[in-house]
């Protein structure tokens, strides 16, 4: 078994510790926003702001290699590409596709798609995958006609699944349209969730949920209400190295045993020496702020120039991370 298999497996027996916190590079956003989603290009010296594919490839290799994560999300068609030369044949990374992707991950520039309500799409067949998971993401907007919309795509994404010997994770986005008011995001979430998988068998079942840090008092609700529900964090936007850092530390406080982050790692000045400072905040290592400390310490040894100083990065701008504990260390 990869390094995944063998800690989710530890996670359902229950004998799971703090080292088998799983740790996810998503480099699927090619799906949600195209060509804006490859990172800045800082050589600037491309005909785009933005890098193109091939180097986006070569940061996803170079991530292989490094072999901290323990998943690494992509599309199917940049899956394709990377199974078709071996990156994934002597690696420990399990290989997961973005299986579904609801209009509401839609980023096209100038396009209001991440405003109006979230409509279930999947362009990925299950019957070609080239790996044996996926995650499949839903939103739910507090309007019974779409959100049993939203269930009944589910469903039909279950039975797929289960007919090509297919595990998926869950992914619920907070509402994007309006109707709940944001203070009850939290709560909500969680009442749709385990609603959602309380008509389901175990093995229609996710391996485990990636949704958003509504604050630590609605984490822990989540993650204490069935211990044997695997729960994960997403990142959201790119912040500081500390709200990286931050996040992680006090979802793991609340429960979560799972982060997958994209956007805060594609957008560091250093995604492979980002994914280590994590890693060390998940070990128990280094505290965020030391693990701020540890990142800039090694990118100034190196003499790289970073987009923040590190007071400034050192600071934590996520207004959710203020609301619980903070770690020691310098606050915005």
């Amino acid at each position: 078994m990869n390094r995944y298999e063998t800690k989710i497996a530890r996670m359902a027996a229950g004998t799971d510790t703090r080292a088998d916190f799983i740790l996810a590079d998503a480099k699927d956003a090619d799906m949600a926003a195209g060509i804006s989603a490859m990172g800045r290009d800082r050589s600037m010296g491309g005909l785009s702001p933005y890098r193109c594919r091939d180097a986006y490839l070569d940061d996803i290799r170079a991530m292989l290699e490094l072999d901290v994560v323990d998943i690494m999300l992509v599309s199917a068609s940049n899956l394709e590409t990377l199974m078709q030369e071996g990156a994934f044949n002597d690696s420990r990374v399990q290989p997961a596709i973005r299986a579904n992707d609801t209009t509401d991950v839609w980023r096209g520039r100038g396009s209001p798609y991440t405003t109006q309500r979230s409509v279930p799409f999947r362009s990925a067949s299950l019957a070609g995958a080239q790996t044996g998971l996926g995650l499949y993401s839903m939103t739910f907007n507090g309007d019974a006609e779409h959100d049993a919309h939203a269930l009944e795509c589910f469903r039909h994404f279950r039975e797929d699944a289960q007919a090509h010997g297919f595990s998926y994770f869950l992914e619920v986005f907070n509402p994007n349209e309006g109707r709940i008011a944001q203070p009850d995001w939290g709560v909500f979430l969680n009442d749709m969730i385990v609603r959602a998988l309380a008509g389901l068998r175990q093995a229609e079942r996710p391996q485990f949920l990636k949704i958003p840090f509504n604050g630590a008092a609605a984490l822990t609700e989540l993650c204490a209400f069935d211990p044997r529900m695997v729960v994960g964090i997403m990142g959201g936007g790119s912040g500081t190295t500390r709200d990286c850092l931050e996040l992680l530390h006090q979802a793991q406080a609340c429960g979560a045993r799972a982060a997958l982050f994209g956007r805060k790692i594609v957008d560091a000045d250093d995604p492979l020496l980002l994914v280590q400072a994590m890693r060390r905040v998940t070990d128990g290592d280094l505290l965020p702020d030391e693990a701020t400390c540890f990142y800039h310490d090694a990118l100034a040894r190196r003499g790289w120039r970073t987009e923040r100083p590190l007071g400034a990065d050192r600071c934590i701008t996520e207004a959710t991370l203020l609301e619980g504990p903070v770690s020691m260390g310098v606050m915005g």
